[in-house]
């Protein structure tokens, strides 16, 4: 039994040793697992966040727009507002009540129309109280001269004393000076019926009205409820430009130079112009020198005080239709080649998209874009070598 008993305990298994070997390797396998975890989620957090650290490369963004191709031969530019060399604030002469106004912004009226009336019943009584004293001062006349012949005729007789003629004589005279008094009376009276109406002084456009049926008008608009003007009308064939140019660059402007004007309307369209004068004194408060331009020809889009851009223009810039077109430009430093083609950059979520372009003419120091972009676009202005397609970049504030 004994035997038997050895070596039943020579076959058991010996835990103890296996327990401590094996935890071991299981620990330091863990270990090694945990670093791999670590480095990878390090690394993995390094390629994630890179770019959140990572400002980008600085640009500054331009915009796409219509540029002139006379603007290579600009030597100065200035800003002003479209006048007209005609234009009045019809008033009337006299004072009443406005009873009938018979225009409206925008109506074009003709020379002598009437355009407004004021009330006029004083002043047509008083014309027919002048024209009866008339025809009374001219009953007269018809009496005062037969008496006077029949004095005359009896003092060649000798049947009268000189001075029953002389008395005749003198009432003739007197009824003679009534009737010119009379007359002037009642041209008077007329004038002043005239001034209730007001009429145009010149064919034009009528621009503004300035006072509407039921107000008073006054020649001087004394009180505060009172009206001077009654319509402002312009001649709108005789627009014009008036700029500001600066005392140091008036000496780049000369009368007759060519202009191009661009209204800020309508940017997209240019007109002809040229300096038709150029007033001889200066702005103290502003140091400028008041430059008027004349269009050569312009359209009914035109209007008064419409804000405008004058490039004054080199003598030798020509002057055909092409150099009216607007061409879309951007700075020429804003393409670049890439393979062969040329492109311009623009910005998407932080990043930059390469857009492919056809280019035209220089003008300056801009380039004409013919497809790829639309006006108002946005691109980025200076194109390097380090700029390629989604690079992340950081636009700048210009």
């Amino acid at each position: 039994m004994a035997t038997s008993d050895t070596d039943l305990r020579s076959l058991r298994i010996d835990r103890s040793s296996a327990s401590g070997h094996f935890p071991k390797k299981i620990r330091v396998l863990r270990k090694i697992l945990v670093w791999l975890i670590v480095i990878a989620i390090i690394g993995g957090g390094f390629f994630l966040l890179k770019d959140y650290f990572n400002p980008g490369l600085e640009v500054q963004l331009v915009t796409a727009s219509l540029t002139s191709p006379a603007q290579a031969n600009a030597v100065l530019t200035a800003s002003g507002y479209v006048v007209a060399r005609r234009k009045a604030a019809v008033a009337s002469k006299g004072t009443g009540t406005l009873v009938y106004l018979g225009v409206e912004e925008g109506d074009r009226v003709k020379r002598g129309q009437v355009i407004a009336r004021l009330e006029d019943a004083d002043v047509s009584a008083a014309l027919q109280r002048a024209g009866g004293n008339l025809r009374v001062a001219e009953a007269d006349l018809k009496d005062a001269k037969q008496s006077l012949e029949r004095q005359r005729s009896l003092l060649k007789e000798g049947f009268v004393a000189q001075a029953e003629y002389d008395a005749a004589e003198a009432r003739y005279q007197r009824v003679v000076a009534a009737i010119d008094a009379a007359k002037f009376a009642v041209k008077e009276a007329e004038v002043a019926v005239g001034n209730t109406r007001i009429v145009a002084p010149f064919d034009g456009t009528v621009l503004k009205k300035n006072a509407d049926v039921g107000e008073i008008v006054a020649p001087l608009a004394g009180a505060a409820s009172s009206r001077a003007a009654v319509v402002t009308i312009a001649d709108m064939s005789s627009l014009e430009v008036e700029a500001d140019v600066s005392e140091a660059n008036i000496t780049r402007v000369s009368p007759g130079q060519g202009c191009e004007i661009r209204l800020d309307a309508y940017p997209e369209q240019s007109y002809r112009g040229t300096v038709s004068r150029i007033v001889p004194t200066a702005d103290r408060a502003k140091a400028t020198v008041l430059v008027k331009v004349k269009f050569k020809s312009y359209d009914r889009r035109v209007l008064p005080e419409m804000g405008a851009k004058i490039t004054f223009l080199a003598k030798d810039s020509g002057d055909d239709a092409a150099a009216l077109r607007p061409l879309l430009t951007v700075p020429a430093a804003a393409v670049a080649e890439r393979n062969g083609r040329q492109v311009v950059y623009q910005v998407k979520d932080d990043r930059a998209v390469e857009v492919r372009v056809t280019v035209g003419q220089r003008i300056g120091a801009l380039i004409e874009i013919k497809d790829g972009v639309k006006e108002g676009d946005k691109v980025i202005g200076k194109v390097d070598e380090r700029l390629r397609a989604g690079e992340k970049v950081a636009v700048q504030n210009s």
